[in-house]
């Protein structure tokens, strides 16, 4: 999950220990990260962070991720991809209407099983 630190050469490592199966594997703790994703939900502090420069770590492929943001995050993009596909629709809807990102993460994704 992608984050800003206040330096801005990374995002900030505060959530990296968040326990991403747990959230996969659970939609009561999913589906909010989805909603808030998608302005209709309320925001975590951590999922506002994520939703805060979502679009700005598509344009530079992570660049500003810990290896471990790097791993996690397409950990979740597989599992969405995967598992999620009306959700997923509705993100890359959102987040990548002309397809840009859609198209280069979807085909590496689908192969690497969640």
């Amino acid at each position: 999950m992608a984050l800003a630190r206040p330096d801005d050469d990374h995002y900030t490592d505060r959530y990296d220990n968040v326990d991403l199966g747990e959230i996969l594997s659970n939609n009561k703790l999913l589906i909010p990260y989805i909603k808030c994703m998608l302005d209709q939900g309320k925001c975590t502090p951590d999922a506002k962070e994520l939703k805060d420069h979502v679009i700005e770590a598509l344009e530079n492929n992570c660049g500003k991720c810990t290896d471990k943001q790097k791993e996690g995050t397409k950990r979740v993009l597989s599992h969405m991809i995967n598992n999620e596909e009306e959700y997923w629709n509705e993100l890359t809807a959102k987040y990548d209407p002309e397809n840009k990102y859609r198209t280069k993460y979807e085909k590496e994704l689908r192969e690497a099983k969640a």
